[in-house]
C-alpha cells in the first residue's frame, strides 16, 4: 500500500523532514510493507530551502548575514541541482526566532540580511531566485532588504535612513540607480502564502505586527510609515503597491519585492508542491498523512495542509490531519476535505514537554490512526 507522508514543520520542534520520517515509522509500525513516499513541505517559512532541496536535489550553502537586531548571524540558502536556481528563505537570515522573546520590537527589526542572502545568490551565479518570506521578524517595507542591495532611502537631509520599522515615515526620497544590476537579469518568484494589504485594518503593521512585539502604538506608528513609504514609491518610481493582495506579507516585504525586485507573488505551498511533483506522486496513493504544530483558521488559508487537501481532494485521496494543538476552527478543515483531524497530545502536558516529545507522540499518533485507517483494507 503507498503511503504519501506530507507534513509541514511543527514549529518549535520538529522540521518536515523530521516530522516526515517521524509519522513514516508509526505507519510502518502499524503496516511494516507499505511503500513510504516522504515529501517534507514548506509554503515559504521555516523548512522552504530543506523542502526544495529534498524534493529537486541540491546543497545548502552557508552564508553569514545581518540578522533583525543588527548583529551578525549564520544564515544559509539552497542552490538547486541545475546550478542557476536558489532558494531563500527570509527567516533564515531576518526571522523571527532569532529574536528573543523581550527583544522583539519591529520599530527596529531590519530585513537588511534578506538582501545580503539574496546578493549571495547573484554571486554563486543564480539567475532564478525562489524568496520564501514566510515567518519573519521585521515590519520595515523591505526598505532593510533594498538597502543590502544597492537602493538609497533618503529623509529630508539627504542622508540615507537607518534600520527599522521606525525610519518608514521620515522616507522623503528612493534613488534606485545603485540596485544591484545583475536583478534585471533574474527571474524572482517569491512564497507568499498570505494576501493581506500594504497598510490599513488588514495591512502587515495591524494583522502581523503584534506577533512580532508591537504595541498598539507601534502599530499605529508602522502603519503610518508603510503608507508614506507607498506614496514614495508610487511618485518615484510610478508603482502601486499599497492595495495589491501580498504586499502586506513579511512586514511588507511583499510591496518591495514587486516594486524593486520586479518579483512575481504566488502561493507558498503551489511552488513547492510543483517542485515536488507532488500532485504525480498522489497517483495510487491509499492516504495522505500531513500536518504541523497548531491548527487553527490560519490552517484554512495559503498553508501547507489546504495545499495538500486540495490536491488530494482532486485525486480523490483521503487525507489525515496530525497536529500538536487543534484550535476549534481547524476542524473545519473536515469541510476542506480532511478525512480526519488528530491530536497527537495523549494526554495533558505542557507545551514544553509536548514539544520535547514530538517526534515521539507523532510516531504514536501516526501508528494509531494507521491501524484504524488500515481496519477499513482487511489489513
Amino acid at each position: 500500500m503507498k503511503i504519501v507522508i506530507s507534513p509541514d514543520s511543527f514549529k518549535g520542534s520538529l522540521s518536515a523532514t523530521r516530522a516526515a520520517k517521524a509519522i513514516g515509522a508509526g505507519v510502518q509500525s502499524a503496516l511494516p510493507d507499505a511503500q513510504l513516499v516522504l515529501i517534507p513541505l514548506a509554503d515559504g517559512g521555516e523548512g522552504t530551502v530543506e523542502a526544495f532541496v529534498t524534493a529537486v536535489g541540491g546543497r545548502v550553502v552557508p552564508a553569514a548575514a545581518t540578522g533583525p537586531l543588527g548583529g551578525r548571524v549564520e544564515a544559509f540558502l539552497g542552490v538547486l541541482d541545475d546550478g542557476k536556481t536558489a532558494v531563500i528563505e527570509m527567516a533564515a537570515a531576518s526571522g523571527l526566532t532569532l529574536v528573543p522573546d523581550d527583544r522583539r520590537n519591529p520599530m527596529l527589526t531590519t530585513s537588511f540580511g534578506t538582501g545580503e542572502l539574496i546578493k549571495s545568490a547573484l554571486d554563486l551565479g543564480c539567475d532564478r531566485l525562489i524568496l520564501g518570506i514566510g515567518g519573519s521578524a521585521t515590519n520595515d517595507g523591505g526598505v532593510g532588504m533594498v538597502q543590502a542591495l544597492g537602493g538609497t532611502f533618503k529623509d529630508e537631509t539627504g542622508d540615507q535612513v537607518g534600520f527599522g520599522g521606525k525610519e518608514l515615515a521620515g522616507i522623503r526620497s528612493i534613488d534606485t540607480s545603485n540596485l544591484d544590476p545583475r536583478l534585471k537579469r533574474t527571474s524572482i518568484t517569491v512564497a507568499c502564502d498570505v494576501e493581506n494589504p500594504l497598510t490599513g485594518a488588514n495591512g502587515a503593521s495591524a494583522v502581523f505586527g503584534p506577533q512580532k512585539g508591537a504595541t498598539p502604538e507601534m502599530v499605529a506608528a508602522l502603519d503610518a510609515g508603510l503608507r508614506n513609504l507607498a506614496e514614495v514609491i508610487r511618485r518615484d518610481l510610478g508603482i502601486e503597491v499599497e492595495t495589491i493582495p501580498g504586499a502586506g506579507a513579511a512586514g511588507g516585504m511583499g510591496a518591495a519585492a514587486l516594486a524593486f525586485l520586479g518579483a512575481e507573488l504566488k502561493p507558498g505551498i503551489e511552488i513547492v508542491l510543483d517542485a515536488a511533483h507532488f500532485h504525480e506522486k498522489l497517483d495510487g496513493a491509499a492516504v495522505v498523512f500531513t500536518g504541523e504544530g497548531r491548527v487553527d483558521s490560519q490552517t484554512l488559508g495559503g498553508k501547507v495542509i489546504n495545499g495538500v487537501l486540495r490536491a488530494a481532494r482532486g485525486r480523490g485521496v483521503p487525507v489525515v490531519v496530525l497536529a500538536g494543538d487543534i484550535q476549534p476552527e481547524g476542524y473545519g478543515l473536515i469541510d476542506a476535505g480532511a478525512t480526519a483531524v488528530l491530536s497527537i497530545v495523549d494526554r495533558p502536558m505542557s507545551l514544553a514537554e509536548a514539544q520535547e516529545r514530538a517526534a515521539e507522540l507523532l510516531e504514536r499518533a501516526a501508528e494509531q490512526a494507521m491501524r484504524l485507517f488500515g481496519a477499513n483494507f482487511e489489513l
